[in-house]
């Protein structure tokens, strides 16, 4: 119940939040599964696998933005549920998923934290070598979202 009041929060209405999440939902059934999306947006190498795909937000300067988390044995990676809006190089406006990706060699250190007013509110926090940070949060099993990327890391490392 309490990760339900973390996405009201996040969300500018309970209404578009929930469209959101079914709009998502139809989305993961249409490609085949989280792994097929993850396959299409950021390609996969051929010895790479996805380890977990976990609904989560990503916070950015504009506010938090609603996707899914991919973790696999080569990168992280996010991928906004809806296109964003933003200006071109041309001063066009162009509507685009907000992704990020990082390879797993890039990643520097990967760290929890919680909202001291608000313990129901934990994030993870990503540090790449190039001290660039990336919050996630809104996770509905926060421990198993950390603790898969933590073990995913560790593997990574091991070659």
């Amino acid at each position: 119940m309490c990760c339900l009041m973390i996405a009201v929060k996040l969300g500018p209405k309970f209404s578009e939040t929930l469209k959101g999440k079914l709009s998502l939902g139809a989305k993961i059934i249409q490609e085949g599964g989280r792994g097929n999306i993850f396959k299409h947006i950021f390609g996969m190498q051929e010895e790479e696998k996805l380890l977990k795909a976990s609904q989560c937000y990503l916070y950015t300067t504009a506010g938090p933005i609603a996707g899914i988390l991919f973790i696999s044995t080569v990168k992280v990676a996010f991928c906004s549920e809806r296109p964003t809006s933003f200006s071109s190089a041309d001063g066009d406006l162009v509507k685009a998923p907000y992704k990020v990706l990082i390879p797993m060699e890039k990643i520097k250190e990967v760290n929890e934290s919680m909202n001291v007013n608000k313990l129901e509110q934990k994030y993870i926090e990503v540090v790449t070598k190039d001290d660039s940070e990336f919050w996630f949060m809104g996770f509905l099993r926060y421990e198993k979202a950390i603790k898969n990327l933590n073990n995913a890391i560790s593997m990574a490392n091991k070659f």
